[in-house]
């Protein structure tokens, strides 16, 4: 009996474990898996769709545009280091398209070269007087002046001619008894350019003329006046230098890894801002056989016809140029819209996975511009996928998620304002901007960034007539803008910095010639844009001895973003004008 009862006892405490067990395992299972979903819900953060960088743990309005944050994607599985990922949205939005890079045969492409026109220095000519004097009368007032051959230009009173004259007509006297004595006098009256007829009158009437004519040797323009009435003068001195302008040189700077691009008799096509619609033929005169090596550039000469008097010695001027090649010459070529250049670097975005919307930054290294295209020396291989549009916009998201970028080559997170700290004062968000402003700049000289500076003004002024919807005064100050960055002396830089401002001067003339031939408001923002991509580089490059906020709009041209520059940390939009003033945040300060 005593047995059963143990029995009993024992299977009751079996069964009481058995069922608690099956009770507090669920229950246990039942609180990890909510946990395990709590712990999802903490993690999960949310942004907004026109401004990725906003990071918030919870949802709610962004603090930029007030729509509405949404979910963001959790996770980097399978990402190395330096790449970074981008939702298909936000390529959308961007309007980010990329390119395969093949090699290209360049064959029939044209290289750009920038250059000045100069006098034809074979044609120019300095007047000099033949007798010494004083300058009794001088009949060109003023340089510029046109004169032609046989034209009085100065009458001039001279003690020796006067003596030379009294001296011919004693000898003229003699002439049967010393003829050689009379001939040697008339022959210094000869050297002194006076005229058989002048001499015969001299001699004919037996009278000293006491002032003697000076005429022109040649045809053309004073360029030079070196006199001024009631100077005494020496033999030989010159007067005046006279420039025959019917032909003119335009002259070219040619790196030392392009020369061999080009030959003498090349054909050449030449345009200038002052005939923005014609285009001027002419063939390779002249390459210059010493390399200049503080600029490290060889000058390419082109005679030009100006019998019109279309070009002026000064003016700007730019040349298309087909490149000598071989047969066999392909090269790896890549659009220029693709590369960013920040200092000595360059560097493009790559997509790693054809399948999937990962980038990483690559340095690579360009050689010559052809066309609207560079050649790749090292850096990228055939069957490569590049960002060709929206570049500056997969660039700020490599900033913003700390990757290596064109500002900050080593990577580090680099925070807007927006991102988890928004309380952060003045202060310290200056601190981080200028801890992530890692831009490389060029050494160039005060005068430079000065000339620079006038350019970055006319910028401003446009902006400001952008936000005031002022259509005349935007192309009056486009019109001001390529004015001053035509004065911009380029012989100021070298090397790398030469290279990177023929690039940039160019496309800001594009932009800026654009804007100032239309009157449509819209359209003048749209070119708007590109006149601030390419400042934007040049500011970031030179600098100008002034603190520069750059500013972004993501809303901007149909949603595809825009970035432009500001002298103030207060955003006022030139994109929308009064209808979205506000709209746009400080993407980085250029000190």
């Amino acid at each position: 009996m005593k047995n059963n009862k143990i029995v009993i006892y024992i299977g009751l405490v079996t069964i009481g474990l058995l069922l608690g067990w099956l009770l507090f395992s669920g229950s246990s299972n039942e609180q990890t898996e909510h946990n395990h979903d709590e712990l999802a819900e903490t993690n999960q953060m949310w942004t907004c769709s026109m401004h990725p960088q906003i990071m918030q743990p919870e949802p709610g309005d962004c603090p930029i545009c007030g729509m509405d944050l949404i979910p963001a994607e959790n996770g980097s599985d399978g990402l190395l280091a330096d790449q970074f990922k981008l939702t298909e949205n936000a390529m959308a939005l961007a309007n980010i398209q990329t390119t395969v890079v093949g090699k290209g045969n360049v064959d029939g492409n044209t290289l750009k070269l920038s250059g000045k026109i100069a006098e034809n220095e074979e044609a120019n000519a300095v007047q000099v007087s033949y007798f010494s004097g004083r300058i009794e009368r001088l009949n060109v007032s003023f340089t510029g002046k046109e004169v032609r051959k046989g034209q009085l230009l100065a009458t001039i009173y001279s003690p020796e001619l006067y003596a030379a004259q009294q001296e011919l007509i004693t000898a003229s006297s003699l002439k049967e008894s010393q003829p050689e004595l009379y001939k040697a006098v008339r022959n210094k009256l000869k050297l002194w350019k006076l005229s058989v007829s002048q001499i015969n009158q001299i001699e004919e009437t037996q009278k000293v003329k006491e002032n003697f004519p000076v005429y022109a040797t040649v045809s053309g323009t004073v360029t030079e006046k070196l006199v001024e009435q009631g100077d005494y003068i020496k033999q030989g001195q010159p007067l005046l230098k006279i420039a025959n302008l019917n032909t003119v040189w335009a002259n070219f700077d040619v790196y030392e890894n392009q020369i061999d691009l080009f030959k003498k008799g090349q054909e050449v096509l030449v345009t200038t801002n002052a005939y923005a619609n014609k285009e001027f033929k002419g063939k390779v005169d002249f390459i210059e056989p010493i390399l200049n090596t503080k600029t490290r550039t060889v000058t390419l000469r082109v005679v030009l016809n100006n019998k019109n008097d279309v070009f002026k010695p000064g003016m700007f001027v730019t040349a298309n140029i087909e490149r000598v090649s071989s047969s066999n010459d392909a090269v790896l070529t890549i659009p220029a819209s693709a590369v960013l250049w920040t200092g000595k670097r360059s560097v493009v975005y790559l997509k790693t996975n054809p399948d999937q919307t990962i980038f990483e930054m690559r340095e690579v290294v360009l050689g010559n511009q052809i066309g609207n295209e560079y050649e790749v020396l090292e850096g990228l291989f055939i069957g490569n996928e590049i960002v060709t549009n929206g570049t500056f916009t997969v660039d700020a998201a490599a900033q913003l998620q700390g990757k290596k970028s064109m500002m900050n080559k080593d990577g580090g997170k680099v925070m807007t304002g927006h991102e988890g700290h928004l309380g952060m004062d003045n202060k310290a968000l200056k601190e981080e901007n200028d801890h992530t402003n890692m831009n490389e700049r060029l050494e160039v000289s005060e005068k430079f960034q000065e000339q620079l500076k006038v350019v970055y003004n006319d910028y401003i002024n446009l902006k400001g007539a952008l936000v005031n919807e002022d259509f005349k005064t935007v192309m009056t100050i486009s019109n001001s803008l390529l004015d001053n960055i035509s004065k911009v002396y380029m012989k100021l830089l070298k090397d790398e910095a030469h290279t990177h401002w023929v690039s940039l001067e160019k496309e800001v003339k594009i932009a800026a010639t654009s804007i100032s031939k239309t009157s449509d408001i819209k359209e003048q923002r749209v070119h708007f844009k590109d006149l601030s991509s390419q400042l934007i580089n040049a500011v970031q490059l030179f600098g100008i001895n002034e603190k520069v906020y750059v500013k972004f709009c993501p809303m901007a041209e149909n949603n595809n973003g825009a970035y432009w520059l500001s002298k103030e940390e207060k955003v006022i939009n030139p994109y929308f004008g009064s209808t979205m003033l506000t709209c746009g945040e400080v993407k980085q300060v250029i000190e």
